[in-house]
């Protein structure tokens, strides 16, 4: 007997276009952002998404009962499954949404998290993603527990079963949240005694950086010949992932491939990540990736500058910007860009499918990362051939003598073997 496969769960996707909000995101743009989201979870079929125009929030319901009912007709004649709301919903709101529609409901921090939660490869980004979850879950305990407190009044001093219920839950995550703390702190000393190997090798650090499918994953492909997932798909990349690459100069550098960047990405997220995106800190350059192809592309970077000086990369560090997917625009338009980052000594128009301005920005990454040198007197102890041996490995000793205390050694080199020198 043949077993027809799983069908995809049926969605749809509402994006709250609120007027009284200054901030708000561009509504089209932000409305294809949340279905590309939403299309981002395997096994999840969009069937339609809509702009909901609001003068105001309605603390109960977020809609009028108007646009509730209209709602509920269209997702009863396409047999919705799941909708999801582009916005934050406070846990009554999802609740008594749920409830008129009579289906699941995912607002934006939980599509998120879901998504995270599937692509996540690491055991810190495991870790991350469940910590994360569970501060999400948390505050969400009301939806699972409030029909107990109608059914049935509490004792007065002992308090309802719902109350008692809730209690219980939170005391739960909380210390579920405990012991992945304890798990993680473990998993970050790791990679930081890894951090602190790669820094006994001097090969500097060139980050990429960018909003979700900029295109980081395929410029990290092509620069070292990888096999990371690169899909026009948001957040194909979620744990860092780090290579040693070749430059045409034959200067090796490390290249980091970090996760992308999102407008109004969780808290929860921001703090869970904050870990992951702190190589960043550590790098030598930052190459910020923008897809130069999308409409919204000068909001996308200033989203990505913000999270940057969140994590506390000022503006004087060293970056360079690559404006990506030249392919997917014409002729003239490509033309005009190539011109425009021409004139910038920190700006490149690139295309990571075809090659299209890859020489430039290679050399510009090398030109960044060529330190100035400097001379140098050097007593090394007859006892200390370790130093010597590797002041030789590195080319930089011009000329050596001997006195009664060791080697005297004159050396030309730059201020990082200086201070991988030191710390031997």
């Amino acid at each position: 007997m043949e077993i027809d496969p799983p069908r995809n769960t049926r969605a749809w996707v509402l994006h709250p276009e609120i007027k009284s909000d200054n901030a708000r995101r561009e509504p089209v743009a932000a409305l294809a952002e949340a279905v590309a989201l939403a299309a981002a979870m395997p096994e999840m079929e969009v069937l339609g998404s809509d702009i909901v125009p609001l003068r105001t929030l309605r603390a109960g319901y977020l809609f009028g009962k108007g646009k509730i009912s209209e709602l509920k007709a269209i997702f009863e004649a396409e047999e919705i499954e799941l909708v999801l709301i582009d916005g934050a919903l406070t846990p009554v709101q999802q609740r008594n949404l749920e409830e008129e529609w009579g289906l699941k409901i995912l607002d934006r921090t939980g599509l998120i998290l879901e998504i995270f939660s599937d692509r996540a490869r690491t055991r810190e980004g495991v870790l991350q993603v469940e910590m994360a979850a569970l501060s999400y879950q948390r505050t969400r305990l009301v939806r699972a527990w409030t029909h107990l407190e109608r059914q049935r009044g509490g004792l007065g001093f002992v308090g309802g079963p719902g109350e008692t219920q809730i209690e219980a839950d939170r005391r739960a995550i909380d210390d579920a949240i405990t012991r992945l703390k304890r798990q993680l702190s473990k998993v970050v000393k790791t990679r930081e005694l890894h951090r602190a190997s790669r820094k006994k090798v001097p090969f500097p650090v060139v980050a990429l950086v960018g909003y979700t499918n900029a295109g980081k994953s395929t410029l990290f492909n092509r620069l070292t010949g990888a096999k990371v997932l690169a899909k026009d798909m948001l957040f194909a990349t979620l744990d860092p992932t780090m290579r040693s690459v070749e430059l045409p100069s034959g200067q090796e550098i490390i290249l980091s491939d970090t996760v992308g960047f999102i407008s109004e990405l969780p808290t929860e997220l921001v703090a869970a990540f904050r870990a992951t995106l702190e190589e960043v800190l550590d790098a030598d350059l930052i190459v910020h990736v923008r897809d130069i192809s999308h409409a919204n592309t000068v909001e996308q970077a200033r989203n990505v500058a913000t999270i940057l000086e969140q994590l506390g990369i000022n503006e004087e560090a060293p970056m360079l910007e690559v404006w990506n997917k030249l392919d997917l625009l014409s002729t003239e338009d490509q033309d005009g860009l190539m011109e425009k980052a021409d004139r910038s000594d920190d700006r490149f128009a690139i295309s990571s499918i075809t090659g299209q301005g890859m020489d430039a920005l290679l050399e510009a990454i090398s030109g960044n990362l060529t330190d100035p040198k400097t001379e140098r007197e050097l007593l090394i102890p007859f006892a200390d051939g370790r130093k010597r041996a590797w002041l030789f490995q590195e080319g930089v000793v011009t000329s050596e003598d001997q006195n009664e205390n060791g080697f005297v050694v004159q050396v030309f080199w730059t201020a990082r073997q200086e201070k991988h020198f030191r710390d031997m």
